[in-house]
C-alpha cells in the first residue's frame, strides 16, 4: 500500500486534534449539574454520544413511540449532550404548548439550518417582533375567512388534478399532487408566474435538501460541537456541499418570483396576490425581505404538507374501497348524481370530512412536528425541564394512542362521528397542525383545499388498485418515505371515470376557461 503523501498529513492532523477536542467537549457535556427537582425519565445515555446510538435516525417517532411505552408519556432524551423532551400524549401536549405557551413558543437554534441560508424561515424563527411580522402576513391570506373565499379557487385547480389524474403514472403521482398543493398556495402569493414549473422543481430541491439536514436530531453534531463548521469540507463528504446548493437555490427563489411580480405590476398585467397587494403599498427594504420570506416558505410549506395528506388519501382510497364508496354514495345524496361538491356542502358530507381526519391521523405528514424550545426553567408533574431544552411533539404516538384510537394501526374515518353521524371535535383542533401560539398559521387553507379535492376525486373517480399483465390484482403495501415530512413510498393504482356526467361538467368548465 503506497504511503500517505506529504501533503495529507496536516489534514489528518487537524482530523486528529479535531477529534480530540470533541472528545473534550462531550466529557465537558457529560458532567453533571445540579438541578432543583429530578429531571424526566428517559433512557440511559451512554458516554459522549448519549442516545444517539440507540435512535433509529431515519423514523425517530417510532423509536420514540416506544421508548414512551417504558418511560412515560413524557420523557427525556440526550443526543451529543443536547437535552430533548418528547411528548407522546395529546393532554400533556395541550398543558404545555398551550396553557404554559409563553414558555414553549420559541425554536431550538438548528445551526444546520443557518449554514443551508434557511434561516429566513418562517417556521423556525425564535418567539418574538419578527414571527409576528410574518403571521400577521399569513393571516391576510390564510386565515379561517379569507380561506374560504377562496372557494373557486379549489374547485378550479381540484377539476384540473381530476383530469390530470386519469392519465398519471405510479412515478408521476407525487408530480401532480405537488403541482396541485403548489398551484393552489402561489395562487394565492404570488398570482400567476411565467416559470412555475422552473420555479416548482427548485423548491422541491431546497425541500430535499432541508429534509435532510435540519431535524434536531441531525444538526445536534453541529449544536454540540460548533467548531465542526470550521473544518475542511472534505470531512463532511455532501453535507457542505448540499448546504451551499441550498444557499444558492434560496437566493433565487426568494428574489425572482417577487421580481416577477414587480414587472407584471409595471406591465399592468399582475393578478391578485398577497405579493402584489404588498407592493402596492408603501413599504421599506426591511418589509420587502420580510415579505419575499413569507411569500417562498408559505408556499413551500403548503405545496409540501398538502401534497403529502393527498397522496396518503389516496393510498387509503386504493387499500379501503368501502370507504370511498359510502364516501361517494353520501356525495351522491348530498348533491344528486349530477352536480358537483363544494365547500358551501360540506355540513351535509360528514363522512368526507372524517376521512380527512383520518387521514391525517393514519399518516401525520410531519411526524415528530416541528421542534419547540422553553424560554426558561420549568417544573412539570415533579420533574425540572431547563431552559433551552428542545421539546417535540410525537404526533405518531398521539396518532397510535389506544386510549384515544383504539385499533389505531386501522383505518376507520367513523372514529371521528358520533353515534349520530355528526364530527366530534372541529377540524382545526386536529394535531397535525401543531399547538399553542406556533399552531401552523395555513390550516385553514389546507383543510378547505383537501376537502375540495377528496370531494371532487370521490365524486368522478374510482381509485383501484392496478392489474398485472395476467389481469390480476397488484396488492399495495403502505409503505412511507422518511425526513421531516414523509409521503407514500410510490404505489400501484388504477383511476376510473363512474361519474361521466361530472366529467364533461368538469371538461366543460376547464374549456371555458
Amino acid at each position: 500500500m503506497p504511503c500517505a503523501r506529504p501533503q495529507s498529513l496536516p489534514m489528518l492532523f487537524t482530523l486528529a486534534i479535531s477529534c480530540i477536542i470533541a472528545l473534550l467537549v462531550a466529557l465537558r457535556q457529560t458532567r453533571r449539574r445540579v438541578y432543583p427537582f429530578p429531571l424526566l425519565p428517559g433512557p440511559r445515555p451512554l458516554p459522549f454520544l448519549g442516545n444517539a446510538l440507540q435512535l433509529d435516525t431515519k423514523r425517530p417517532w417510532l423509536t420514540y413511540t416506544a421508548w414512551g411505552k417504558t418511560y412515560g408519556k413524557i420523557f427525556r432524551s440526550r443526543i451529543l449532550g443536547i437535552d430533548m423532551i418528547i411528548i407522546n400524549s395529546e393532554t400533556i401536549a395541550q398543558e404545555l404548548r398551550e396553557k404554559r405557551s409563553a414558555n414553549y413558543s420559541t425554536r431550538p437554534i438548528l445551526r444546520t439550518s443557518e449554514l443551508a441560508g434557511l434561516a429566513f424561515n418562517s417556521v423556525m424563527l425564535p418567539y418574538g417582533e419578527t414571527l409576528r411580522q410574518h403571521r400577521k402576513l399569513y393571516h391576510q391570506v390564510l386565515s379561517a375567512e379569507v380561506s374560504i373565499s377562496y372557494h373557486e379557487i379549489y374547485s378550479r385547480h381540484a377539476n384540473e388534478l381530476v383530469i390530470d389524474l386519469l392519465g398519471v403514472t405510479r412515478d408521476s403521482l407525487q408530480q401532480h399532487t405537488e403541482a396541485y398543493s403548489g398551484s393552489l398556495i402561489m395562487t394565492v402569493t404570488y398570482g400567476h408566474l411565467a416559470n412555475e414549473g422552473s420555479f416548482l422543481s427548485r423548491a422541491h430541491e431546497i425541500l430535499d435538501i432541508a429534509k435532510q439536514i435540519v431535524s434536531p436530531e441531525k444538526a445536534a453534531m453541529f449544536t454540540a460541537f460548533p467548531f465542526l463548521e470550521k473544518l475542511p469540507l472534505w470531512c463532511f463528504g455532501g453535507a457542505f456541499a448540499l448546504m451551499g446548493r441550498c444557499r444558492e437555490l434560496c437566493q433565487r427563489l426568494l428574489n425572482e418570483p417577487f421580481n416577477e411580480v414587480k414587472a407584471q405590476i409595471a406591465d399592468g398585467i399582475a393578478s391578485r396576490s398577497l405579493v402584489a397587494d404588498f407592493l402596492s403599498q408603501a413599504h421599506d427594504d426591511t418589509d420587502e425581505e420580510i415579505m419575499k420570506a413569507v411569500a417562498l416558505i408559505g408556499y413551500m410549506a403548503g405545496m409540501e404538507t398538502t401534497a403529502s395528506v393527498l397522496q396518503a388519501f389516496l393510498l387509503a382510497m386504493v387499500l379501503h374501497p368501502d370507504v370511498q364508496s359510502r364516501a361517494r354514495a353520501e356525495i351522491d345524496q348530498a348533491v344528486g348524481h349530477d352536480s358537483m361538491p363544494c365547500l358551501d356542502d360540506r355540513a351535509s358530507l360528514p363522512y368526507l370530512d372524517a376521512i380527512l381526519r383520518e387521514v391525517l391521523r393514519w399518516n401525520p405528514p410531519a411526524p415528530l412536528g416541528v421542534a419547540h424550545a422553553t424560554s426558561n426553567d420549568d417544573v412539570y408533574d415533579g420533574h425540572f425541564i431547563p431552559k433551552g431544552t428542545i421539546v417535540m411533539v410525537n404526533q405518531w404516538a398521539l396518532s397510535r394512542d389506544e386510549d384515544i384510537f383504539p385499533d389505531a394501526s386501522r383505518f376507520d374515518p367513523s372514529r371521528h362521528l358520533t353515534v349520530d353521524g355528526k364530527l366530534k371535535n372541529p377540524f382545526v383542533n386536529h394535531f397535525a397542525f401543531g399547538h399553542g401560539r406556533r399552531i401552523c398559521p395555513g390550516r385553514w387553507f389546507a383543510e378547505n383545499s383537501l376537502w375540495t379535492a377528496f370531494a371532487t376525486i370521490l365524486a368522478v373517480l374510482r381509485i383501484d388498485h392496478a392489474k398485472d399483465s395476467n389481469g390480476d390484482k397488484i396488492e399495495v403495501k403502505p409503505e412511507f418515505t422518511t425526513g421531516v415530512v414523509i409521503h407514500p413510498e410510490p404505489f400501484h393504482f388504477s383511476f376510473e371515470v363512474v361519474n361521466t356526467t361530472r366529467e364533461a361538467h368538469i371538461r366543460a368548465m376547464m374549456n371555458s376557461k
